[in-house]
């Protein structure tokens, strides 16, 4: 299955359903974070749900961080 193009909205209709009250609770954005993310939160039952989104390399959203990039070495050919 490729993530590829997943958009946030899409992941937030999947996750919640059509709710209303929903809403961006905190973000990340930069070069010096470590993942670019966003919280969102909307209404549940006895409490508030929250899920936490995280932008992957090729730009789309999951509710699963991106593998770190790890040191390599690479012989110039």
């Amino acid at each position: 299955m490729s993530l590829s193009g997943t958009s946030l909205r899409t992941l937030v209709d999947k996750w919640f359903g059509v709710a209303s009250g929903i809403r961006v609770t905190q973000f990340s954005h930069g070069c010096n974070e470590q993942y670019r993310f966003v919280r969102v939160e909307g209404p549940g039952d006895d409490r508030p749900l929250a899920f936490i989104f995280f932008r992957h390399a090729d730009g789309s959203w999951c509710v699963f961080p991106p593998e770190r990039r790890r040191p390599a070495m690479n012989l110039g050919a």
